[in-house]
């Protein structure tokens, strides 16, 4: 791999580019973006230089889409005709069917494996990039056949993907969709609902002092940006709506019998899970 081109050099893609050049690339990288994006990343060094996509993805081994969901969906068929044979194409989606599902119909040369690193910051942008970002950080692949991971492509992606230091889990995108639809998509939607009601019943501020760290946890992803979680929301809408429809079950069974032992056994094996994710 000599040459990777990534487009949108935002806090995953600037901080991608400095992974990799911690890890002991000593290729070229090509940043497409905004023209504020690309300064911020070339002042941070993770790309080496700027360059239209049509010819980032023509020259490049390792084309990085890590935009946001609706950017990425519209790029794929612009960097169609510019993809090399051999090359591989690569996304940060938070969701997966709808993006695979558009580069099987557009890529004709190359291949596409579906990415998602489980990685961030509430802030954005590269300047707030790092090359540590993704160490001990799951970085999902979502091939539509095993054997796409037998690539010389996939495999040297998949060597640079432990030497950034994150680790690798294969899951189908449906399985993928289904499985963030709980373990990402329902919290964020949960820290909304929960901040929505505390705005909407206590109107005096000073009724807020009345509570301790563990609301500003519970919040602390109420801050995320609808601009992100719309585009989620509108392409894993089935397995959020199955996901919020389990969780609105458990929350109805606490309801109808808050001291109850059904309610003594909910609260004993959230505590038990809540135990092994903190380890």
């Amino acid at each position: 791999m000599k040459t990777v081109a990534i487009a949108g050099t935002g806090l995953i893609g600037a901080s991608f580019g400095l992974a990799l050049k911690s890890a002991g690339f000593r290729g070229r990288i090509l940043g497409v973006s905004s023209a504020a994006a690309i300064k911020e990343a070339l002042s941070r060094g993770a790309v080496d230089e700027a360059a239209p996509l049509e010819e980032a993805v023509a020259s490049a081994d390792l084309i990085y889409l890590s935009q946001t969901i609706d950017r990425i969906l519209s790029t794929l068929p612009r960097i169609a005709p510019y993809v090399r044979p051999g090359a591989l194409v690569t996304d940060a989606g938070s969701t997966k069917t709808v993006i695979v599902n558009q580069a099987l119909r557009s890529l004709a040369s190359g291949q596409f494996l579906g990415g998602h690193p489980m990685a961030g910051k509430e802030q954005r942008g590269a300047a707030h990039a790092c090359a540590e970002l993704f160490r001990g950080r799951t970085w999902i692949l979502t091939p539509t056949d095993p054997g796409q991971l037998d690539s010389p492509a996939a495999r040297e992606f998949l060597d640079w993907i432990g030497k950034i230091g994150a680790v690798p889990v294969v899951l189908s995108p449906q399985e993928h969709d289904r499985v963030v639809a709980l373990t990402s998509h329902l919290p964020q939607l949960l820290s909304t609902a929960l901040a929505a009601t505390l705005a909407d019943r206590l109107a005096d501020p000073e009724h807020f002092r009345a509570s301790g760290p563990g609301l500003a946890d519970m919040t602390r992803l109420a801050g995320s940006s609808w601009d992100i979680w719309r585009e989620i929301l509108a392409t894993n809408s089935s397995a959020i709506d199955s996901a919020l429809a389990a969780c609105i079950a458990k929350l109805e069974g606490l309801r109808a019998g808050l001291t109850s032992d059904a309610t003594r056994h909910t609260f004993e094996s959230a505590a038990e899970l809540g135990s092994r994710l903190r380890k």
